[in-house]
């Protein structure tokens, strides 16, 4: 497949070919080239692309985007030269859209963004051809890769965008230029950079600067900041379509039943009675795949064709996924929810745990990393987490961080299963205390690195504990 052309490149970032090429992806990742990549030399305040393009070349990039020709680079090496790589890149993503026919769907919030851009997606092939970020490249310089990749057949393109800050949204909206933008919910999440929850919901409204004339918002009907977001749409000009258990809402739950690997919902969406299975448990899930189904619908797309995907959704490692660890007397299992975290998915990833059955002597036990960039609500916002548990029916938890120790010492001592001040800490404690039967949830902000407690457990497995192998 043709990605992008050396004229078709050069024109669309201003930039100089050095030599035809075609190339069939993009990089930023020299470690991670595929043959026929063009890898695109971005620079940081701690690294220059630039070191990497003959590495990139070797590993079989066709071309680089570079703003000056390395010292180490041959001569004849395809290079498109652009006065700024991080420019060209951004180029390069607005070209793509710009060239595209295909309906464009954007989602953020403060929970759901990966999961539900991923459904969707799923969703969507079974439409037509469906493009979409690849894992959480939300960012600055991960929504114009993502944008740069959208091969110029896609039919249906899907994009998740995020924000650490006010101002971020907006600028990646306007280079998306969703039809249908989706705000999966307003919680609160990195409440550091923000005076206020409202103020976030603030922040998730600016993807309503970039959404197409005649383009839509999807809307959570049961958040409480509802009103706000949705007088932020008609502001510009956006309708909007809402989801949720509301009575109102225009995609609503009729019935649902939460499993413990799985749940089965009976809804209308937008006047069509559907009935479907979601292959990943939780409410969450369930509220998510709504406004699924809602942009779904909204993009004209086959609703019911999309209703079946959905039972194959996989949360993916990290996000949900579960792992079956067998023990000599008998398996454990592992909910791997260890790339990030905020006071909304640890909620929704307790109560998951909740559902989930143990075996035998078994136990409900959660693994949990502090939730950063939380500000001065940082304390209240971990020890309100005991009341969750006890409501769930989580047997011990453990803890991991400063903050979240605040968690710890507003358990009941039986439900005390530790404190650690690191992941790795806690990785010898849970090995030490995992049995069979036990459900083990492992959740954190990434920055806690509570994957290493999601390997740990892994490696516990009969065969490659005695090898030394990860199970993952």
């Amino acid at each position: 497949m043709t990605l992008w052309a050396h004229d078709e490149a050069a024109s669309a970032t201003g930039g100089t070919a050095t030599a035809p090429f075609v190339v069939s992806g993009i990089s930023i990742d020299s470690r991670s080239v595929s043959h026929g990549d063009l890898f695109v030399a971005l620079q940081g305040p701690h690294f220059d692309g630039h070191e990497f393009v003959h590495a990139a070349t070797v590993s079989g990039a066709a071309a680089s985007m570079v703003a000056h020709r390395p010292a180490n680079v041959p001569a004849g090496t395809p290079l498109l030269v652009v006065k700024d790589t991080m420019a060209g890149l951004q180029a390069l993503g607005a070209a793509a859209r710009e060239r595209s026919q295909a309906r464009i769907v954007a989602v953020t919030g403060s929970a759901g963004k990966t999961g539900t851009k991923e459904a969707l997606k799923l969703a969507l092939s079974e439409s037509g051809e469906a493009h979409g970020s690849a894992a959480s490249f939300n960012n600055h310089w991960g929504v114009p890769l993502s944008l740069a990749r959208m091969p110029e057949a896609t039919a249906y393109g899907v994009f998740e965008i995020g924000m650490n800050h006010a101002g971020e949204i907006g600028p990646l909206s306007r280079l998306v230029r969703p039809h249908v933008a989706i705000i999966t919910t307003v919680e609160a999440a990195h409440l550091e950079f923000f005076p206020s929850v409202e103020a976030i919901a603030d922040a998730k409204a600016e993807i309503f600067e970039g959404v197409e004339s005649g383009g839509l918002a999807i809307l959570n009907r049961d958040n409480p900041h509802f009103g706000r977001l949705a007088a932020a749409a008609r502001d510009k000009g956006v309708a909007i379509l809402s989801f949720g258990e509301h009575e109102k809402a225009d995609a609503r739950v009729r019935k649902q039943v939460l499993l413990e690997d799985c749940s089965t919902v009976s809804a209308e969406i937008c006047g069509s009675a559907v009935t479907y299975k979601i292959g990943a448990p939780g409410r969450h899930w369930v509220m998510n795949s709504l406004a699924v189904l809602s942009a779904v619908y909204a993009l004209g797309a086959d609703l019911s064709l999309a209703a079946l995907a959905l039972a194959r959704v996989d949360p993916g490692p990290g996000r949900g996924r579960r792992l079956r660890v067998p023990l000599a007397g008998g398996p454990f299992e592992v909910i791997d929810e260890s790339y990030n975290a905020n006071p909304a998915s640890m909620r929704a990833a307790l109560e998951v745990l909740g559902h989930s059955q143990v075996k035998g002597r078994g136990r409900r036990i959660a693994v949990l990393g502090e939730m950063r960039e939380l500000g001065r609500n940082s304390a209240r916002l971990h020890a309100d987490l005991a009341k969750v548990a006890e409501e769930t029916g989580i047997d011990l938890v453990y803890t991991v961080g400063e903050d979240i120790e605040e968690l710890d010492m507003a358990l009941p001592p039986a439900r005390r299963g530790g404190h650690a001040a690191q992941a790795s800490e806690a990785a010898v404690l849970l090995t030490e205390a995992v049995r069979p039967g036990d459900v083990v949830l492992v959740k954190g902000s990434h920055s806690t690195g509570m994957a290493v407690v999601t390997r740990a457990l892994a490696a516990l497995a009969i065969g490659n504990h005695r090898s030394g192998r990860s199970g993952i």
